[in-house]
């Protein structure tokens, strides 16, 4: 059986070939024009020739979307938001994982230019002058999750992680918690600085020191089981940590060594991901809005494609405080 055509649903439809185009492409058309060519592809059980629409209007239709690692949770979030904006654009969204190294990424945003997509949103986790330059000079408009330079002439959304921390901060002291521990991630990342800058400034506003510090090797839940041990006998009474990967690694670790949570320690996370439903006790954590920052970074990526003179802009998505069991 031959496979449908244009020219088929065209014929089906009692329509021109040019009234299907228009009405498959979104064009504007009447909504009896729309229903008969809906009905007659629907019948048909026509697909549209992807390869033939790239090479009519100079497009692949597909976006890119790289991210450290696809295994977080608060990336999964993230992908599936910009997912249903493009998606809805007729775009077809593949994911990429850059890992932690800068070089990586800097090298992903510099093959861009074998026109393989016709965008790229990028969540990178480390930002030095090759990646800044890199973004600046790519063939292809960039969308960048995270903060960059201005320099970098580049639209970003990016969260409040110091004001998110200070959410946390405020919600242990008026629980009485006044002995905070931090737990981070790597401090030479992006999300790492922000939020090492932010507990800081948040125990200020509070006057107050740091119980115990400690910085783990990554953001993942089995880095913060390893770095656990360096925080335990601090003579703290709540832990802070940089992600939720973190705080659950960091609690299996405290009710390891008979500590009860939140009897003894409240934990708070950040991200507020699945996870932070999912574990034992619930974990209280800072919502950075990882789905709506993926839904402003799709929308201003799609209007850059659109529009690749427009003015770069640079968007902050405000956090909340989701509180669970493993605070008082």
């Amino acid at each position: 059986m031959s496979r449908p055509t244009i020219a088929g649903v065209a014929r089906a439809a009692g329509v021109s070939v040019a009234s299907v185009s228009r009405v498959l492409n979104g064009l504007p058309a009447t909504e009896e024009m729309v229903e008969r060519v809906q009905r007659a592809v629907q019948e048909l059980g026509y697909v549209p020739d992807a390869r033939a629409r790239s090479l009519k209007v100079g497009r692949t239709f597909q976006l890119t979307l790289a991210v450290a690692d696809v295994g977080n949770p608060v990336y999964v979030t993230m992908m599936r938001a910009v997912e249903e904006i493009v998606s809805a654009a007729g775009y077809r969204l593949v994911v990429t994982t850059t890992g932690p190294d800068v070089v990586d990424e800097v090298a992903l945003v510099r093959g861009m230019a074998r026109g393989y997509a016709d965008g790229l949103l990028i969540s990178p986790i480390r930002v030095d002058e090759d990646l800044v330059k890199s973004i600046r000079e790519c063939e292809v408009p960039v969308v960048v999750a995270g903060n960059v330079p201005a320099k970098a002439g580049v639209d970003t959304v990016r969260a409040n992680s110091p004001k998110g921390m200070l959410l946390a901060v405020d919600h242990l002291v008026a629980q009485g918690r006044t002995r905070i521990a931090f737990l981070n991630g790597p401090a030479d990342t992006v999300p790492g600085a922000a939020r090492s800058k932010g507990f800081t400034e948040a125990l200020k506003a509070h006057d107050l020191e740091p119980a115990a510090l400690a910085e783990a090797t990554d953001f993942t839940f089995a880095a913060g089981r390893a770095t656990a041990p360096e925080l335990l006998g601090g003579g703290f009474d709540a832990v802070i940590c940089a992600n939720d990967l973190l705080a659950v690694g960091l609690m299996h670790e405290l009710a390891a060594a008979g500590l009860e949570v939140p009897k003894d320690v409240a934990v708070v996370g950040m991200d507020d991901s699945e996870l932070a439903e999912q574990c034992f006790p619930t974990l209280t954590s800072v919502n950075l809005g990882s789905a709506e920052r993926g839904r402003r970074a799709a929308e201003l990526l799609l209007a850059r494609i659109e529009d690749n003179e427009r003015t770069p802009r640079r968007i902050v998505v405000q956090p909340s405080l989701s509180i669970r069991r493993s605070t008082p």
